[in-house]
């Protein structure tokens, strides 16, 4: 068979979507590399439905694969966070835990361990950054964890950053707390 005029050997593994939900099935960052959920209603339906067939297994101490809708989901749960991979059904399981295995390294890393939903929320940023880093246009650039935790750490240091790159993240922080103040 073939993928775009091309053999499946000859393909690289691509990503359909990284998501990062909460306990709750709710996002907590989500990225998307496919117009295979064209809008946002159909984005939360996968989510939801993803989480829905997940959330009850023991995905704690290693990751678990499914089939889901004609897709490879792989994830993994720590703490009150669950990270999903999502590719096509034709998809080496391999190269979509080894992503998997990169993005929640570098989570932990970047959260200094300390990997729970309000972390994540205040460092939404950073968590966006080491996306970024890992897949593009849903190819992936990055598996390593600590990598992945480095170059996006360089980004954080950039001091000739402008200042409205300065300006937002800190903003960003204070709409956070008001938020956590707000449910607490």
């Amino acid at each position: 068979m073939t993928i775009s005029g091309r053999s499946r050997d000859a393909c690289p593994p691509m990503i359909k979507n990284l998501l990062l939900l909460d306990s709750e099935g709710r996002r907590v960052a989500v990225k998307y590399y496919t117009d295979e959920w064209p809008t946002n209603g159909a984005k939360l339906g996968f989510e939801r439905s993803v989480f829905t067939k997940t959330h009850k297994t023991n995905a704690r101490t290693e990751a678990e694969i499914v089939m889901f809708e004609n897709n490879v989901v792989v994830y993994k749960f720590i703490q009150d966070l669950h990270f999903f991979v999502t590719g096509g059904d034709y998809e080496n399981e391999l190269a979509l835990a080894a992503v998997l295995q990169g993005f929640s390294d570098a989570v932990t890393l970047l959260l200094r361990g300390n990997v729970d939903q309000r972390e994540a929320l205040e460092n939404l940023d950073t968590i966006f950054l080491c996306l970024d880093e890992i897949v593009d246009a849903g190819m992936i650039l990055e598996t390593d964890g600590n990598m992945i935790a480095g170059k996006v750490a360089t980004h954080n240091l950039d001091d000739g950053a402008p200042l409205s790159e300065q300006v937002i993240p800190k903003s960003k922080c204070l709409a956070l707390e008001s938020v956590f103040a707000l449910r607490i």
